[in-house]
């Protein structure tokens, strides 16, 4: 693995640390926190269809901006729903690029910006 790999994947983790973090904070529930993480994944359902649009749902989910947007309208307010919402897809984008997930081109499933998943 080349080093900027490894500094990618301590930042996702840091996100993903982060993301867990706020979501406690928030009075997230540890024990819901396992499953919540697993929603996001609802979203490559859209590969069902094609490998374009299930590209188009997966990364309308599984980006950071999406998941900092809820947070900061939730945070600000004062809609914990939301907030605890934008901490779990937070954290949830972390956990994915920390283990080699990334972006989806709609090209084929395994094809990701960070590279082809499983090379």
């Amino acid at each position: 693995m080349r080093t900027v790999d490894w500094i990618l994947r301590a930042e996702a983790v840091a996100v993903f640390v982060t993301g867990v973090l706020l979501y406690l904070q928030l009075g997230g529930e540890p024990w819901w926190l396992l499953l919540l993480l697993l929603v996001p994944d609802l979203s490559m359902l859209g590969y069902l269809a094609s490998p374009r649009l299930g590209a188009l749902t997966y990364n309308l989910v599984h980006n950071l901006v999406v998941g900092l947007a809820a947070l900061a309208v939730g945070w600000f307010a004062a809609i914990a729903p939301l907030a605890i919402a934008g901490a779990v897809l937070v954290a949830h984008v972390g956990m994915d690029r920390s283990l080699g997930y990334g972006l989806k081109l709609p090209t084929d499933f395994k094809d990701t910006h960070l590279g082809r998943i499983g090379r």
